[in-house]
């Protein structure tokens, strides 16, 4: 993704480690400054200053992560995604979904859809569970790791909301997103996205993240201190519900460990209504 203006690397460098900095040694103020700093001189914000700012608990939370931050976020990341997840961070909710649908007997399908596919982790642990497969990432990087092994049946590099808007591929009797929240403020247009893509009786299956009641305070998401967006169970379900989805379960689950913690978070599982 190439930005239209010319950014100052070295400028932009410099402002980004200044603010970095400041918000370690707990300078909130300047911190805040210097990141604003840092998003006039890339306003597409390949650094995610702004969710690091919104992580700080100053200004509006953005509706999402950056596509810019995310798409970098990922390919520098995609060569050692795996061991950090997996083996470092803990990360099991591929197999959690593949557990939960054995579970309810739900299944097998016919297409699923992989949102955020990354390295392939939900494609690997569903593979048999469904004829057809496709995966969409913002990580070209990530992409080619999944595509070397040969999990899916068809592969996109892009964003999961704008795929979702125009996709014109046969409907979906499934679709997954596994760790795509801690990236998304805001969930109407994944939701109405997904509607939009899945036959009636298709299952959405999806993590995410959330804080204690005290730390959300009323609010429907935020960016939390590891500059992942958490988000309320209750706005998910008013959400689901005002999409037409009928939660089938909701689990309550650990997504990953986080400096030492747990991370709390949600298995959920909803069903597209069925038109009377």
């Amino acid at each position: 993704m190439t930005s239209s203006k010319k950014v100052d690397e070295e400028a932009l460098a410099e402002a980004y480690n200044r603010a970095l900095a400041l918000e370690k040694a707990g300078d909130i103020d300047a911190a805040v400054s210097a990141y604003g700093e840092v998003l006039e001189l890339d306003p597409e914000d390949h650094g995610g200053a702004a969710v690091r700012i919104a992580s700080m608990g100053r200004g509006e939370a953005p509706p999402r992560a950056p596509d810019a931050y995310v798409e970098t976020l990922f390919d520098q990341h995609a060569e050692t995604f795996e061991d950090i997840l997996v083996e470092q961070l803990g990360y099991a909710v591929p197999v959690m979904v593949r557990q939960r649908l054995q579970t309810l007997e739900l299944g097998p399908f016919q297409r699923m859809l992989d949102l955020g596919c990354g390295t392939g982790l939900t494609g690997g642990a569903l593979r048999d569970m469904a004829d057809d497969i496709t995966g969409i990432d913002l990580s070209e990087n990530m992409i080619e790791i999944a595509h070397d092994k040969d999990l899916y049946d068809t592969l996109y590099v892009g964003e999961v909301e704008d795929f979702l808007d125009d996709n014109d591929e046969e409907a979906y009797d499934l679709i997954t997103a596994t760790d795509v929240l801690p990236y998304l403020g805001a969930l109407e247009a994944l939701l109405f996205g997904a509607a939009e893509n899945m036959i009636e009786g298709g299952l959405l299956v999806f993590s995410s993240e959330t804080l204690p009641d005290a730390v959300l305070d009323g609010r429907p998401y935020m960016v939390g201190p590891h500059q992942r967006f958490a988000h309320s169970i209750v706005y998910i379900r008013e959400r689901l519900a005002a999409t037409g989805f009928d939660v089938v379960e909701v689990t309550d689950i650990n997504v990953r460990m986080q400096d030492g913690e747990p991370s709390p978070g949600h298995l959920v599982i909803a069903r597209l209504s069925v038109a009377a």
